[in-house]
């Protein structure tokens, strides 16, 4: 019996992690093509075109009044979406009317204002955001960042899989170490508690389980 094609955008899925590309571009790119499709009354792609691509960024641009950002964002999907799954370049150029650049200037605080910002934030979002404000990084670094991750006696942190799937070390500011470290422990003791009520166990990657199989709650407590 055979197996019956996968749906196109879980072929888009498929193709976003083969070329390792974040989750969170996955999700975008999935969203925009389902715009894309959505917009032409459901036509499959591979029945359109560079003319229906330049009517779907217009109307991007005309009536849904998006940034030049946004609509470079949902041009790259499709341009993804037809090169890299459907396997049809599009030869000819995309022709649609450009959403206008942003000419407003950024607001930005002075470190004594980002400090006073920063001591409005209650709890462990404080130092969430003393982390993204002292180490310099964007949110999905700090929301990865692993306990593996932190050198205390180098004063840094190894940010791993980054944008464009590069790592990099940055700085752990001397302020933040004790604050971090009595985080850290907080965790580790509630993480510690819920084992002995029968949770807290996490999944091993890969085959690991199979290759050390002593007990994964030995595993869950280092």
């Amino acid at each position: 019996m055979e197996t019956p094609p996968k749906k196109l955008l879980d072929q888009v899925r498929d193709a976003l992690r083969l070329k390792h590309y974040s989750y969170q571009t996955e999700k975008t790119y999935v969203q925009w093509i389902r715009r894309y499709i959505l917009f032409h009354n459901k036509r499959h792609p591979r029945d359109m075109g560079v003319l229906e691509i330049e009517t779907f960024l217009t109307h991007l641009a005309v009536k849904e009044n998006v940034s030049a950002s946004t609509q470079n964002q949902a041009f790259s999907a499709l341009l993804f979406l037809y090169r890299h799954v459907l396997q049809l370049p599009l030869d000819d150029r995309i022709d649609a009317l450009r959403a206008r650049p942003s000419r407003y200037l950024p607001t930005v605080l002075t470190p004594e204002e980002a400090l006073l910002v920063i001591q409005q934030i209650p709890g462990t979002y404080q130092l969430l955001a003393q982390l993204l404000y002292g180490s310099g990084l964007r949110l999905r670094e700090a929301l990865s960042l692993r306990i593996k991750d932190i050198d205390f006696s180098q004063h840094q942190l190894n940010i791993r899989d980054a944008k464009g799937r590069e790592s990099r070390y940055t700085m752990l500011p001397n302020t933040l170490i004790p604050t971090l470290q009595t985080h850290l422990h907080q965790v580790k003791q509630l993480h510690i508690q819920d084992l002995d009520l029968g949770y807290g166990q996490t999944s091993l990657p890969h085959a690991f389980h199979r290759h050390q199989p002593p007990s994964l709650e030995e595993f869950c407590r280092r």
